[in-house]
């Protein structure tokens, strides 16, 4: 069974840029058919696909942040990272690393088969 777990800070300043780690667990982030994923859960909010990255390592980004947003991965630690840039309070949010099979998941967790725990990032001076 894979076992994903998210890692970072919990606090970001406005501006900064917010980096996140995945570790994945009982898998490989080079499996083929599979795709992982940031998504986030912002407070009283559905959740929002951030990006993906594909077991060849292409990326697909949301559009609404890809100006913000990069995904890189670290095969041999078996790890996959977000970082995005130029926080505002608006990026507050609970935010998950996920695997599927889909390039663009859906905005509901049935499009996803496993996730992470997620963990609170909170933007704030």
């Amino acid at each position: 069974q894979v076992q994903l777990q998210e890692s970072g800070p919990g606090l970001v300043k406005p501006s900064q840029t917010l980096s996140l780690t995945c570790t994945v667990s009982g898998g490989s982030v080079t499996s083929v058919y599979y795709y992982w994923y940031w998504i986030r859960q912002p407070p009283g909010q559905g959740l929002e696909w951030i990006g993906s990255i594909a077991a060849t390592g292409s990326t697909y980004y949301s559009p609404s942040l890809k100006s913000r947003t990069s995904i890189s991965r670290d095969t041999s630690n078996n790890q996959f990272s977000l970082q995005l840039s130029s926080v505002t309070p608006e990026d507050t949010a609970v935010y998950y690393c996920a695997r599927g099979h889909k390039e663009v998941p859906g905005t509901t967790w049935d499009d996803y088969d496993n996730w992470g725990h997620g963990t609170q990032v909170t933007v704030s001076s």
